[in-house]
């Protein structure tokens, strides 16, 4: 696209135009808009990088200056965001054209975009089953056709979950690759990472280039790339040394499709030369609960702390225990949180002392048909809560904690037509792997032609 008016051939204001109309179109079939079209854009660069291209910010807090942000709670309404996120001055600079905000379930705090605020978010591929969360709009808005690519985060999945229901790109950068501030040091204690769902592996190695590097201040600093990853693209990865399991840490069953493309995929490598063993990184399941509990009162605490409190009678029902628990939370309890992420972090990181790739399932299920994860349903405790994600999607918090980066690609598709993602986890700060093994899969199990049925551009 960006090509295309370089080249002359079409104008930033025809494309914006078209991507209105398509942006509209998307959202009455899929319910993927927090809010009405920005009118006009936000403020953007004319001559970045990706200037002219269409675009879209997630709801999951305060993003760009100006902008009222909901956090998918009808609790917040008209907050408006007093300054750019740093990776939105970033996004402007690189000339993407903003024109919404996607839906988010309440508080980012689950696998399901099923807010009460908007009512769910319906899949592209079939309207019964959902997106996936926490970046479940944008996903839906992505697959759909309406924009080639839109602002996601991932705390625990939240960007790679909607990637393999709705059968896109979604790359979770290393710990540190982009910036948190800067009003956060420290997102979900090192666990969130801010980037893009795409759907390719192209334009996902672009906008990495576009964005990458922490912001001043910033806690923590990924090791800067020998050479941009769009030069990764057409690079072979070498030979790998490869872990596959389809076997969940928790114990969760895992569907029998699913696990039978994660194998396909393993074969696939190996017959490209890589080294594949059945083998995976020792882990206490309980450790990734108790960790995946202090990023729970992470999320909280911005609006324990806030000037005015949500409205607890406005909020769904595990939006409310979590906050209550968290007002409750004492130093020492944190801390035995932080000490079971540190033993996370370290048992994954001695494994990619001897491994350079473990391929795993993204999700353990087919996309879930809505109301399988209900956040308003009460009796939940935060623990409770998180052990029920956990059961539908069991793979991804681990590398969240530990804080490699981790790529969830659209290799196979169910007898029933709904993708399936396949996880790809390299050791730290090897984001320029990714790259190349996900270009030469592109290739070799291309999806670009495949799209749902609620396409908007086949129209």
């Amino acid at each position: 696209m960006r090509e295309l008016m370089v080249a002359g051939e079409v104008t930033a204001a025809e494309v914006e135009t078209v991507a209105r109309h398509a942006v509209e179109r998307a959202d009455a079939e899929v319910n993927g808009l927090a809010a009405p079209v920005f009118s006009p854009a936000l403020d953007h660069a004319g001559q970045g990088a990706l200037a002219g291209v269409p675009f879209l910010i997630k709801d999951g807090g305060p993003m760009a200056e100006g902008v009222e942000f909901f956090a998918g709670s009808r609790s917040l309404s008209g907050v408006r965001a007093r300054h750019d996120h740093d990776l939105m001055g970033r996004f402007r600079a690189a000339g993407l054209v903003t024109l919404g905000l996607t839906t988010a379930p309440e508080l980012g705090l689950s696998f399901a975009t099923e807010p009460l605020r908007t009512g769910p978010t319906r899949n592209p591929w079939d309207p019964g089953r959902g997106v996936g969360g926490s970046s479940g709009g944008a996903a839906a808005m992505v697959a759909a056709g309406a924009v080639p690519l839109a602002h996601a985060n991932d705390a625990a999945g939240s960007l790679r979950i909607p990637a393999s229901c709705c059968g896109l790109v979604g790359l979770k950068p290393s710990r540190g690759r982009t910036p948190c501030g800067p009003d956060s040091g420290d997102p979900a204690f090192g666990a969130a990472s801010e980037f893009v769902l795409t759907r390719t592996v192209r334009d996902a190695a672009h906008v990495l280039d576009a964005v990458r590097g922490p912001g001043r201040g910033d806690k923590y600093t990924a090791p800067p790339p020998p050479r941009p990853y769009a030069d990764e693209l057409p690079a072979a990865p070498g030979r790998l040394r490869v872990a596959v399991t389809t076997r969940a840490w928790s114990g969760a069953g895992v569907d029998t499709e699913v696990a039978a493309v994660t194998l396909r995929v393993a074969g696939l490598l190996a017959e490209m030369g890589h080294d594949v063993t059945e083998t995976s990184p020792a882990l206490d399941w309980e450790d990734v609960v108790r960790g995946a509990e202090a990023e729970v009162f992470a999320v909280a605490a911005p609006f324990l702390t806030a000037p005015r409190r949500p409205d607890p009678a406005r909020m769904e029902a595990v939006s409310r225990q979590v906050l209550a628990e968290a007002d409750r939370l004492g130093a020492l309890g944190l801390m035995a949180m932080l000490d079971a992420q540190n033993r996370v972090s370290r048992s994954v990181g001695a494994f990619f002392a001897d491994h350079d790739l473990l391929v795993t399932p993204t999700l353990g299920q087919l996309p879930p048909p809505h109301g399988t994860l209900s956040s308003d349903e009460p009796g939940h405790t935060a623990v409770s809560w998180l052990r029920k994600l956990f059961d539908v999607g069991p793979f991804t918090v681990v590398f969240n904690l530990a804080g490699q980066p981790a790529l969830s690609l659209p290799l196979g598709w169910s007898r029933g037509g709904l993708p399936i993602g396949v996880q790809f986890v390299a050791p730290y700060g090897r984001e320029d792997l990714l790259v190349r093994l996900g270009a030469r899969l592109e290739e070799a199990l291309p999806w670009r032609s495949r799209t749902p049925p609620a396409f908007v551009g086949s129209r």
